[in-house]
């Protein structure tokens, strides 16, 4: 399971001219599954993602997590993530979950992170989506529950 988490000011999310999921200051997770993820990677990148000490504490230092500063978090899936551009120009993503099994993990992570109390927003899975973010920092990090990088 890959993410992409951005620390942001605000970010929504919109489908078909919708507005499905908003935050004010929080993270941007975009979120990809991988076909041999399982419930032990969604717990991992919850608690690893939750626990990020990124938010400035009084003394101006990355040292305060989500919750601290009541923080929220808007999670998008986006299989892009599980991508392999090392062969060729076209990505090949045989990696990716198939939807059935990325729904039921994307949706498992969602409950996790809220399980921690945060408030959580979403997009619409396989749907085609319009993101809009203002990235705070700018601070992105990528975390993979299998550590690859």
């Amino acid at each position: 399971m890959r993410a992409v988490v951005q620390r942001v000011s605000r970010a929504s999310v919109t489908v078909e001219g919708e507005i499905t999921g908003q935050i004010e200051q929080g993270f941007l997770v975009l979120l990809g599954v991988g076909q041999d993820d399982t419930q032990d990677d969604v717990i991992y990148l919850a608690q690893k993602t939750v626990g990020l000490r990124v938010f400035e504490d009084a003394d101006g230092k990355m040292n305060l997590a989500l919750a601290d500063v009541k923080g929220k978090m808007l999670v998008v899936s986006q299989f892009t993530l599980l991508g392999d551009c090392r062969k060729g120009r076209r990505p090949s993503f045989v990696n990716a979950a198939r939807p059935e099994q990325a729904d039921v993990l994307y949706q498992s992570f969602v409950a996790e992170v809220k399980g921690h109390g945060i408030e959580v927003a979403t997009g619409r899975f396989q749907q085609h989506m319009d993101v809009e973010l203002v990235n705070d920092g700018p601070i992105t990090l990528l975390l993979d529950s299998k550590k690859e990088f």
